[in-house]
């Protein structure tokens, strides 16, 4: 281990891999949680992301039931974690509100709201109490803001309020007031969905989208403006199919997308963070060992598995850093890739988590 890291010299192999996971799990209370604080003792995964519903379950009762329970919850895992845990939501504002008025918290107004009115101290404003409400719960990271240019057909980002506005550098100037306001509070951000998904005509959670004839450049412009002015700590990224980009994979699965466009065009030093790899843009065309081995090779650091899709995998920690384990073994990745997103996500962990 490098000594300027200021890690520990014995972080082995399984432990880093293990922090290159965000889970999704089934729990509101302690005596429900067995499973997950195993993961988080035991695998040491780098965090989890929490929801409201449970999908396959058809339930309401997942992770989020009141302000009281959630900061309950959030302590207990945070206290099994060897390195700071990542607590992450979705808490855009609007309808993508894992913190809602069920449960007994205040609701925000959505990003297209807030372009609207485009008052920049208002969104900050309105980004600030929302990121306090977010730390008073002892949530982390917000997969948010969405930097996706608004086309109202869009029936993922636009229809449903998702983006600011469509103009690229007003979306980075409300986009650069939302970061900073989550920053002072402690909050991480992830931008998303890098290259754009805005002008997409379909919904990567039920299938592959295909933006090859929609795809403009300026969709690239937010996340450029903010990474310029040093916002961005991570970038979570589209499954989105361009064959200009790609013939193979999706933007989260390519080496050009990732490594070429985010890190080495735009200059991107942070951490890349997939969406979620078990949406159907990913598991109808793809096996579990390629998502996981083209991941880590395009570029991504931390792989997020939302378990809130098609089917509950309470194993799906260990079957992943099985995965990873055996792919390093075979050498098709070398421990120096791991060990690359290792000190990518401790840097940023060590730059804003307080235990």
């Amino acid at each position: 281990m490098s000594s300027h890291s200021g890690l520990p010299a014995s972080v082995g192999l399984d432990e880093q891999i293990g922090q290159m996971l965000i889970i999704g799990f089934r729990g509101c209370a302690e005596n429900e949680l067995a499973a997950i604080l195993h993961d988080i003792r035991t695998l040491h995964v780098g965090g989890v992301v929490l929801f409201d519903r449970d999908v396959p379950g058809n339930s309401w009762r997942r992770n989020i039931e009141s302000p009281e329970q959630l900061a309950r919850l959030s302590r207990v895992l945070q206290n099994e974690a060897k390195f700071p845990l990542l607590i992450a939501v979705d808490q855009e504002g609007g309808r993508v509100a894992r913190l809602s008025p069920r449960n007994g918290f205040p609701s925000f107004p959505s990003h297209q709201q807030l372009g609207e009115e485009n008052q920049l101290a208002f969104t900050h404003k309105t980004a600030s109490d929302l990121a306090a409400l977010l730390a008073q719960a002892g949530i982390n990271w917000n997969f948010a803001p969405c930097v996706d240019i608004h086309v109202p057909q869009n029936p993922v980002i636009g229809s449903r309020g998702r983006s600011f506005t469509h103009d690229p550098a007003l979306i980075a100037a409300h986009a650069g007031e939302f970061i900073t306001a989550h920053q002072r509070m402690g909050v991480l951000c992830a931008v998303k969905h890098f290259p754009g998904h805005g002008s997409s005509r379909d919904d990567s959670h039920l299938g592959m989208v295909d933006v090859t004839d929609c795809w403009q450049a300026e969709e690239l412009l937010p996340f450029r403006f903010l990474i310029e002015r040093h916002l961005v700590d991570a970038v979570m990224s589209a499954h989105v199919m361009n064959h200009h980009w790609d013939s193979y994979a999706p933007a989260t699965l390519s080496a050009h997308v990732i490594s070429g466009i985010l890190r080495r065009d735009l200059d991107f030093a942070g951490v890349a963070i997939t969406d979620d790899l078990q949406m159907g843009a990913i598991v109808q065309h793809f096996g579990f060992e390629v998502i996981i081995e083209k991941a880590i090779t395009a570029g991504n650091d931390l792989l997020l598995f939302g378990n809130n899709g098609g089917q509950y995998e309470p194993d799906i920690a260990s079957r992943a850093i099985e995965t990873i384990r055996k792919l390093v073994t075979t050498g098709r990745i070398t421990g120096e890739r791991i060990h690359q997103s290792f000190e990518r996500i401790q840097k940023m962990k060590q730059k804003w988590l307080k235990r």
